[in-house]
């Protein structure tokens, strides 16, 4: 694929990966949000690792899809 370009170049985009994930290593979301940052506007990708989160969730990352979520889309009435 090309370059992105238009408004899909200022996307944000925020990337989670616990660092003891069995079937997708870290190093592989280290690759992927580099690969990001190559293609969009590399100060909208943010990457968040959890210690000891395996191929799961934690509250602490759904705290910061929360965040997220709030920051960037507008409210539901």
């Amino acid at each position: 694929q090309g370059p992105i370009s238009g408004v899909n170049k200022e996307i944000a985009i925020l990337q989670c990966h616990g660092d003891c994930d069995p079937l997708v290593p870290l190093m592989f979301g280290s690759l992927t949000v580099e690969k990001l940052k190559s293609m969009i506007n590399p100060a909208n990708v943010t990457f968040r690792t959890y210690s000891g989160m395996m191929h799961s969730s934690c509250i602490e990352e759904m705290m910061d899809i929360k965040r997220f979520i709030d920051k960037h889309l507008p409210p539901v009435d």
